[in-house]
């Protein structure tokens, strides 16, 4: 701005300001004004360019302030803030550093420099390996030889034309770097990005301001200007950011810690949901990625992808309310303890009866007329009688664990067995309870159908408490998806009995990623460790019918998803499919 109006011609002003204090004639009135248009056309102009510029310097700044404002991810937040800084300053290098949260040093954040080609933190990919700036010395006294520390500590705009001429601060630093790389550092600008309680939250620092020939000159003061209001306008978004940031951070901790809670109410879980959302994440990425087939055009953002993994990670939140020896039951008689303890004993007392029975035929037939015919007659048929009582002992403990499948003729056994009687304390009662017959005729497993919908309820429960809480509306999905793991394509499923399109497809890949897990689970009580081809196989049934997403086991087949987590999460053992 200066330039241009120094640049005017003085003798051009002079002649102006005599037409306008009246000491030309009214005579030469049109001479006059032509004379007057002609000298100041060129002061109108410069002012006129002069206006322009700061009115597209202002409409820039108010752009840049609108796009800071408007970024909640924190690294492509950061990544802009030096960016817009260098473009406004015409700098070749920038770094920004972020002070710790217990303002003890500044981490490197973002570093840039396009002689040398190098991006370095944000969402370039490339992760910066460079120690932080400690702000104190090792005797806690401030570390003002570092310039970054200096500007951190003092919130002063250090502005320097020379590191290699310029006193006050150490700048082995550059130095060091400029040796390796053949750099040449020399203009520096740093500023100090302040937040709303004027708390230095972090240090912009610009390297190597380029005039319009590439030379590198000062950062001029009007520049300092500048800069400094986009410092302004980076530290109240880069607070903000830091703030959703914060709230991100504490609800995925607070969602962990319950998946943790619940995971650990049972030792045979631990570990399913985190596995869950591995597996889901997987499954929804590769929908993401894939260039043909039935997920050709569909592409999840980035907040439907956090809304799936919140929702997984909160699939099974229901589970909290599901009695633990429910869950864990690993024998059918078990409830809060192995009832199959008590029946056995149940069984060796009526051994002890039965034995009993037969020393009293014994006394007695030895009191009246010892008979040794009769004596061995009643020793044959107790033995016969003892005999099948252990085998029926037996049995029914095979019964009771859920290794083989529960057939029509045990189950008759079974029903054959509770039906006889033993007498104690004068009443008659049966070998098996009501409780323990029905339980030990599962034909499958360990649940009753009582306790399966005990189990199923957790689906409700989780929509029910999930459905409570006040999700902001990018993720108001969350319960829905959460609550929908054990619905089926074909309306069988539950809580909703959902079916076609009302079962969005976030819950179909959250449901294979959860039947996938749950099949192939190496620390299951009631199964061995399922080998991969097996697991596969029955996902296939499965799909055929209609239980779970048939294009999404496509693609988890095809794809070899499955085979990508099982090297990663099952033991060797499991896997056969190589």
């Amino acid at each position: 701005m200066k330039k241009k109006i120094a640049g005017i011609n003085k003798a051009r002003l002079v002649e102006v300001e005599r037409l306008l204090q009246g000491t030309i004639t009214e005579t030469s009135c049109a001479t006059c004004q032509k004379t007057l248009k002609e000298l100041t056309r060129p002061i109108i102009t410069s002012f006129s360019d002069m206006f322009s510029e700061q009115m597209d310097l202002v409409s820039r700044l108010t752009e840049i302030g609108l796009a800071l404002s408007g970024e909640t991810r924190l690294e492509r937040l950061l990544e802009m803030i030096v960016d817009e800084a260098r473009v406004l300053t015409n700098a070749d290098a920038g770094t920004l550093y972020v002070v710790d949260k217990d303002n003890r040093k500044l981490e490197f954040s973002i570093l840039q420099n396009d002689t040398m080609k190098v991006r370095m933190g944000g969402t370039s990919g490339n992760e910066i390996t460079l120690p932080p700036v400690p702000l104190y010395t090792a005797g806690n006294k401030p570390n003002k030889s570092h310039v970054s520390a200096y500007c951190a500590l003092t919130g002063e705009t250090v502005n320097i034309a020379d590191v290699y001429k310029a006193e006050g601060f150490d700048f082995t630093g550059p130095r060091k770097y400029d040796e390796a790389t053949g750099y040449n550092s020399k203009s520096m600008l740093v500023l100090a990005l302040k937040n709303h309680e004027q708390d230095i939250i972090g240090v912009l620092q610009l390297l190597n301001a380029l005039d319009d020939n590439g030379e590198v000159v000062e950062f001029s003061s009007d520049v300092v200007d500048i800069v400094g209001s986009l410092a302004s306008q980076a530290a109240i978004a880069l607070t903000n950011a830091q703030l959703i940031q914060g709230l991100k951070d504490l609800l995925y901790s607070v969602i962990q810690s319950i998946a943790a809670a619940i995971d650990a109410k049972s030792p045979y879980t631990n570990g399913h949901i985190e596995r869950v959302v591995i597996l889901t994440m997987m499954i929804a990425e590769k929908v993401n990625s894939t260039d043909s087939g039935k997920y050709a055009h569909q592409r999840f953002s980035r907040d439907e992808l956090e809304e799936l993994k919140l929702a997984a990670w909160m699939h099974d939140v229901g589970k909290i309310s599901i009695p633990e020896h429910v869950v864990d039951k690993s024998t059918k008689l078990e409830t809060i303890y192995d009832r199959a303890e008590l029946v056995d004993n149940r069984f060796k007392l009526i051994a002890e009866l039965v034995k009993n029975k037969q020393l009293t035929e014994t006394i007695e037939v030895l009191s009246n007329c010892p008979d040794p015919e009769k004596i061995s007659e009643i020793k044959k048929r107790y033995a016969v009688d003892l005999e099948q009582l252990e085998s029926d002992r037996l049995f029914i403990a095979s019964c009771n664990v859920p290794n083989e499948y529960m057939s029509d003729e045990r189950i008759e056994r079974v029903y054959d067995i509770a039906g006889r009687t033993y007498e104690s304390e004068g009443k008659a009662l049966n070998w098996l309870t009501a409780d323990e017959l029905e339980n030990l005729c599962i034909r499958k497993g360990t649940l009753t159908n009582r306790e399966r919908k005990i189990i199923e309820s957790h689906a409700a429960i989780t929509l029910e408490m999930l459905s409570r809480l006040p999700f902001p509306k990018r993720l108001t999905h969350v319960p829905e998806y959460a609550a929908g793991h054990h619905e089926k394509p074909d309306g069988s499923g539950y809580p909703k009995g959902l079916a076609g399109d009302d079962l969005p497809l976030q819950a179909r890949i959250m449901a294979v990623a959860d039947i996938f897990e749950a099949l192939t689970a190496k620390d299951r009580p009631y199964k061995k460790p399922m080998k991969l081809t097996q697991a596969i196989k029955i996902l296939g049934f499965m799909k055929k019918d209609g239980h779970i997403d048939p294009d999404v086991y496509d693609l988890f087949l095809d794809s070899e998803l499955y085979m990508e987590y099982a090297k990663e999460q099952l033991d060797p053992s499991q896997l056969d499919d190589e």
